[in-house]
């Protein structure tokens, strides 16, 4: 199917943009970890920082997300509520969630999730709770979520980071559908008309990730992630007392 979607002349991996929505990453929080400040005290711990990954099925999300935070503690995945089966190998409370419609639907009258859409004939919510609570705890959360849900998300908070993961290519993508074995040729089939539909969404996104190169395309996340942890702003926060210190002498 299809053409190559990017020509072999940006780097092996990673094509990083900014949308032009908004022209920095979360004014909602920052993650920081307990550390000496210029002062030799402890630093401030700030709150977290709030993120939205999105990506069409097989476009290599989970496993980016799952070795960013093997290689950063401070990162956290929101583990959403869904409607659907667990596939062989998914635990509840890990991946998911798994609870059935009629929860779902009093979890939406109780306001409970911050998006919550539905994908797949399933229903998917992020709950509204959790997320505060990680990032109270200054930690940095991802919400892997599609378009439906990334736009609900914005609206409650409007300084979110939102960052858009594509394949190279759609045969590259088909190869990775098919390479799970698990879908039948009319599931992959629908997946990739439904994957041409959610790409068409990528300017939404603050950043643009090409998964090409797996190595590559990882150290284009996490180098957006360490880049937020170092704005003015969040130094300000982190380094008060140091700054203070430094600029009148005491």
């Amino acid at each position: 199917m299809g053409s190559w979607l990017f020509s072999s002349d940006p780097p092996a991996g990673m094509m990083t943009t900014q949308s032009s929505t908004n022209n920095f990453c979360p004014e909602v929080g920052h993650s920081m970890s307990q550390a000496e400040s210029l002062d030799g005290t402890s630093e401030k711990q700030g709150r977290g920082t709030l993120y939205i990954l999105s990506a069409p099925s097989g476009g290599g999300k989970t496993s980016l997300v799952k070795a960013l935070r093997e290689r950063d503690p401070l990162v956290r995945v929101s583990c959403s509520h869904t409607t659907r089966k667990p596939r062989p190998g998914e635990t509840h409370g890990v991946e998911y969630y798994f609870i059935d419609p009629r929860s779902f639907e009093a979890m939406v009258a109780e306001n409970a999730f911050l998006e919550q859409a539905r994908v797949f004939d399933n229903q998917y919510g992020t709950s509204r709770l959790e997320v505060e609570s990680l990032l109270d705890q200054g930690l940095d959360v991802i919400l892997e979520i599609d378009w439906q849900g990334a736009r609900q998300i914005r609206q409650a908070f409007p300084g979110v980071c939102s960052i858009f993961i594509l394949p190279p290519s759609l045969e590259s993508l088909e190869q990775r559908l098919r390479g799970r074995g698990q879908d039948d040729e009319a599931v992959i089939a629908r997946r990739m008309r439904d994957a041409i539909n959610e790409m068409i969404h990528y300017r939404e996104y603050d950043y643009l990730l090409v998964n090409d190169d797996f190595s590559e395309a990882l150290r284009g996340l996490s180098s957006i992630f360490q880049a937020a942890r170092l704005r003015r702003e969040v130094q300000e926060q982190r380094l008060e007392s140091g700054l203070a210190a430094l600029l009148t002498g005491a």
